[in-house]
């Protein structure tokens, strides 16, 4: 039978491996930095910077005082070493409870040192005045600019707390445990440097990729930091789910094709390619290509006079530029279910949430009948194809 001392340290280090890098189970059981100390966190949303501020110090101390607490639990769930008397205890326990002190007092020196003037010495204090030139005269106001854009609805964000990926107007951030990198998007440039393809993901039964993009800076003073990506390869035209008149895309903790696609349309420069990377696209991310390009080529469709483009239902981020109007010339009866009908409702979907929409509806076992396939409008139901979808001037 395993004695109580290894039993306790197996489930010991398990816990704590845990606790450090935060799985998804426990982060559902509010096993978190952010939650256990919410009450001093503050809101994320309120303050960014400071949150993040407070949350990578209180971390530093939490994590450093867990082989003092692994000695502490060692005192109950082994007491005939009688660990509580330091002077009976042998040399190993000795030095190792004088390193546990030790590590502890010094994570309370570091944050105690990062507090002073007002948090002037934390490393992200640092990298914000890194970025201190016109039109910021301060790293508060730094602090300040980025406050006010994550608090943007608009703002692109992946990842589990504290592992974060933010791209907003201006900024490009990446949370990490103790740190979070920055750079301007005025002022940087991405390169994805590292392209690794695996047919088979513990978390997915489709195939994965991940993604090294390298995020880098003209200005000197700012360090170049990579983002790792795991892209999901689930096909584009899986079923969409909808509520509360927002399309809301099957995700899991990976960024997905969609949400790449949208990573790009947030970052101002375009995602450059190192030599010899090649992204993988799924025919539902070509069947999307496609249908934009098909769309271009389609008669636009003038907006009446004094009509206002509404935002987007599906995703409610720009405006609804789309327009159903039947221009295959097939409509000859609307009692024919495999002839387009025609759709009088008003622009209220853009065009990628829309080609969406028309992916979700095909049938995955036969990819070469989806451009001449028609599915239904999602709000009058009316049949369309392709040919019928008109951009909105």
């Amino acid at each position: 039978m395993e004695s109580p001392e290894l039993s306790f340290t197996l489930a010991y280090v398990v816990l704590s491996f845990c606790f450090v890098f935060t799985p998804n189970e426990f982060r559902s059981a509010g096993l978190t930095i952010q939650n256990l100390f919410s009450s001093w966190l503050g809101s994320e949303d309120v303050g960014f910077i400071q949150y993040h501020i407070r949350r990578t110090s209180i971390t530093i101390v939490v994590h450093s005082a867990l082989p003092l607490g692994y000695y502490m639990g060692m005192c109950v769930a082994a007491p005939e070493k009688n660990l509580v008397n330091i002077y009976q205890v042998g040399d190993s326990w000795r030095a190792f409870l004088l390193l546990s002190l030790c590590l502890q007092s010094v994570s309370w020196i570091i944050v105690f040192y990062w507090s002073r003037r007002r948090w002037h010495n934390h490393p992200i204090s640092k990298v914000l005045q890194a970025h201190v030139q016109p039109p910021f005269s301060s790293w508060g106001s730094v602090a300040v600019s980025i406050n006010t854009e994550f608090r943007h609805i608009d703002k692109f964000a992946t990842g589990a707390p504290g592992a974060r990926v933010i791209v907003t107007d201006t900024w490009v951030l990446k949370v990490t445990t103790y740190h979070i990198y920055m750079a301007l998007q005025s002022d940087c440039h991405v390169t994805v440097t590292e392209s690794t393809q695996h047919h088979l993901s513990p978390d997915s039964a489709s195939p994965t990729e991940i993604l090294t993009l390298r995020v880098d800076s003209i200005n000197p003073a700012v360090t170049p930091f990579n983002i790792k990506y795991v892209l999901s390869r689930q096909n584009s035209t899986s079923r969409v789910k909808t509520k509360r008149n927002q399309i809301v895309f099957p995700t899991r903790s990976r960024l997905n094709s969609a949400e790449y696609a949208e990573l790009r349309e947030k970052l101002r420069a375009p995602i450059r390619n190192s030599p010899n990377v090649v992204i993988h696209r799924t025919l539902g991310e070509l069947f999307l290509e496609t249908f934009k390009a098909q769309v271009d080529l389609n008669q636009p469709y003038a907006l009446p006079h004094g009509q206002e483009l509404e935002p987007c239902i599906g995703c409610m981020q720009v405006p609804a530029n789309a327009k159903l109007v039947t221009l295959c010339h097939e409509a000859e009866t609307d009692d024919d279910d495999s002839d387009c009908q025609q759709c009088h409702c008003r622009p209220m979907w853009c065009l990628l949430c829309l080609g969406r929409w028309f992916a979700s509806r095909l049938d995955e076992q036969t990819p070469e009948t989806w451009l001449s396939s028609r599915v239904p409008c999602p709000t009058c139901r009316a049949k369309f194809c392709i040919l019928d979808v008109c951009a909105v001037q």
